[in-house]
Parts: structure tokens; C-alpha cells; sequence
């Protein structure tokens, strides 16, 4: 077990008993923020040279899993905001300097949702625009952006998406943009730049993120860096989804043990209530033993010195969103079987239920562009490139 994993572990309860008060303040609590800090969760991917750790995928997932099955607005977080160090450890050194050069725990948030417009001028872009579903963002320095390059007149020229990193002077958070009916702790609100310089270095494709290009161009060999960025952010989302499925899990168990029903027989002792408990908990824990042995094989292939081929990446991805949907599917079984008690907001498991559908809409869990996209590879036609 990673040294992080293990820190976590020992924080359990405190992520646990402040979900209450990360959804009321829709956002992370800043203790729970300093407290993913100091345990290391986000420098889990983050390049050694600049104080992370160049942790095994698998670790990293691991220790999502085990912050999301606490609190899923936490989770979510860890998942999305940890894996940007793995991106931006792959970009311009000098870029890589501003981050971490005086502080390796700076974090970054997003989205990449081509929301902005850019338009060129001498030494790199104008940028303009708003995004929402910015994961985090109150607790992050610094934003990834998604953007299209314009010309002078606001008209698209390049229809290839584009990634700005900005500082926290140069974008807007939104505080009255997010109100939701799950992961509210997540604070995924919107964020808004008006005509803020960004300089070239500071811009990149996300396709050089494919396959260790980029990491090559600016000399991290490393394996980790060899990895598909198609593959292992969605990865990061799939994983944080399926951490809450664990909580739900969790929450319905210790729901049930006092738990009487009409009959006025003990739920733990119930049949048709055993029974639906066993194949849910089935079906989630197949869904953690796939996800996690895929990302297992993924990395023995770049360990090796191979690259991550179109069928393996599909099938990975076709495995992830497979997880999920079982998962959530297993999870609302045990939600019909849990009562009407479970419907008190002082009960855990309905607030894992919404964090867990709010997830779900994530376009990385999808599941059905995935299954179209693997179809049609296994039978020789080239699936659309977007999204996987």
C-alpha cells in the first residue's frame, strides 16, 4: 500500500463525519482541502522533480476509492483535481516552474470543455470565455481551460481543441453557479475569463498528451508519463463514481442492521433483503476488480516500454464505463430495498445515491459512445475519435 493510501486511510472519519458540511457549503471545507494537502493525495501523479510522488496508477485509484467511499464530493475532487499534476507534468518546464517551483502542493483545477476563445496575438493568446463544472476550484491556485484558436474577427480557424493554463488572477470564480442535487460538495462551479493573456508556452493540444509525446518533448521517460491522457483522466472519473458506490454500499449495511421492517422482522435477517445485498455488493466489487486490474495491465505494457495500443485503450475505456453502470445500477437496487427511513438527509446513503447519479452524468461515464466506439473497432471501421 502506498504511503498515501495509508495517511488516508487514517483520515477516514474526518472525510467522513465533514460530507455533511462539504454539501451545505457546496464545497470542500477548507480542513478537508488542507487535509487531502498534507496526506499528498494530489501530488500522487505529480512529477518527483517537483516533490510528487510518480505513484502507480493503480495507487492513485486506490486511494480515491478509499476518500470517495467516505465522502464523495471529496472524492471527486482527489480524482479529478489529482490527476491535472499528471498533465501539466508533462508541459513546458517553465510552466511546470510557476506551478511547483515554490510550492509542489499547488493545486489546479479545470475543465477542458473548448468553452473559450483565443485569439492569437505576439507571444501567445487573447482568451475569453466561461465554463462550468470547475471541480474544486476554491480550493486550486491555478485553472486548465479548454479553448478554440480564432482570428481577428472571432471566427473559428482551428476546430482542434486547445489547453490554456491560467493563473487564479486571471479567471473568475462564480459562487452562485452551482446549485445541484449531487456531489454539491464537489463546488463545481463556473468559471469565467475576459481577455486574459496567456502565453504560448502556457497553451497546449491534448493530443500531445497521448501515448507519452508530450513527456518525450520535455524528457520524462518515466513510465507513468507513457499513458494515454484519453485513458487516465475518464479513468480518474470512473473511479471517483465508483468510490461512491462503495460508500453507498457501506451506508446501506449499517443502515440495515437496526433497521426493522412492516413485518416487523430485522432487516439483516430478511431474505429478499440478503439477497439483494449480495448480488449488489457482487456487482460493485466486480466493477473494483475489473477497473483496477485493467489499469494494472495498462501499466505492465508501459513498464515494458510499449505503447498503449487504439483496441487496448477502447477496451479500457469500454471495461470503465461498464463498471460504473453496474455499479450505479447495483446501487439503486439496494436504495428501492432500503426503506423510507433512508430518505432522511441525516441518512448517508441518500446523499451517496445523488453524488452517485450527479456523477454519472459526467460525459467520461457515458457508457454508450464507448460500446459504439469498441463495436465498431472489433469490426474493422474506424470509431469517432472524441472521447476516448
Amino acid at each position: 500500500m502506498h504511503k498515501v493510501t495509508e495517511r488516508v486511510e487514517k483520515l477516514a472519519d474526518h472525510f467522513r463525519d465533514h460530507a455533511v458540511e462539504a454539501e451545505q457549503a457546496g464545497r470542500l471545507p477548507d480542513e478537508t482541502a488542507r487535509k487531502l494537502r498534507e496526506a499528498g493525495v494530489i501530488r500522487m501523479l505529480q512529477p518527483a522533480e517537483y516533490g510528487g510522488h510518480e505513484a502507480h496508477p493503480v495507487e492513485f485509484f486506490e486511494t480515491v476509492l478509499e476518500i470517495g467511499s467516505r465522502c464523495g464530493a471529496a472524492g471527486w475532487v482527489s480524482g479529478v483535481v489529482g490527476v491535472h499534476p499528471w498533465q501539466l507534468g508533462q508541459w513546458d518546464r517553465r510552466l511546470q516552474d510557476e506551478l511547483w517551483g515554490d510550492d509542489p502542493d499547488t493545486w489546479i483545477a479545470s475543465p477542458y470543455a473548448p468553452m473559450g476563445r483565443a485569439r492569437p496575438v505576439d507571444g501567445g493568446y487573447l482568451f475569453t470565455g466561461r465554463w462550468p463544472f470547475s471541480s474544486g476550484t476554491d480550493s486550486c491556485d491555478w485553472v486548465i481551460l479548454g479553448g478554440l484558436l480564432t482570428d481577428d474577427d472571432g471566427q473559428v480557424t482551428d476546430p482542434e481543441p486547445h489547453h490554456f493554463v491560467l493563473p487564479r488572477a486571471d479567471y473568475t470564480i462564480h459562487h452562485d453557479s452551482w446549485d445541484v442535487m449531487g456531489l454539491c460538495g464537489s463546488g463545481s462551479k463556473d468559471v469565467s475569463v475576459d481577455g486574459a493573456f496567456v502565453p504560448e508556452y502556457r497553451v497546449n493540444k491534448p493530443a500531445n498528451f497521448q501515448n507519452g509525446i508530450q513527456a518525450r518533448a520535455v524528457g520524462r521517460e518515466q513510465p507513468l508519463y507513457q499513458l494515454p491522457f484519453g485513458s487516465i483522466f475518464p479513468a480518474a472519473i470512473n473511479c471517483a463514481t465508483l468510490a461512491m458506490a462503495e460508500g453507498a454500499l457501506g451506508a446501506f449495511v449499517d443502515h440495515s442492521r437496526s433497521r426493522v421492517t412492516v413485518k416487523g422482522t430485522v432487516t439483516a435477517t430478511d431474505p429478499a433483503q440478503l439477497s439483494t445485498l449480495g448480488a449488489a455488493a457482487a456487482d460493485i466489487a466486480a466493477g473494483r476488480t475489473q477497473f483496477l486490474d485493467d489499469w494494472n495491465r495498462m501499466y505492465d505494457v508501459v513498464v515494458a516500454g510499449g505503447t498503449i495500443s487504439d483496441a487496448m485503450r477502447l477496451e479500457n475505456r469500454r471495461n470503465g464505463v461498464r463498471a460504473v453502470r453496474r455499479a450505479v445500477d447495483a446501487v439503486d437496487r439496494l436504495f428501492a430495498h432500503a426503506g423510507g427511513g433512508a430518505l432522511h438527509r441525516c441518512r448517508p446513503m441518500q446523499r451517496f445515491w445523488r453524488d452517485l447519479h450527479a456523477g454519472l452524468n459526467h460525459v467520461c461515464n457515458v457508457a454508450e459512445p464507448m460500446y459504439q466506439a469498441y463495436g465498431l473497432d472489433l469490426f474493422g471501421f474506424e470509431p469517432d475519435p472524441f472521447g476516448w
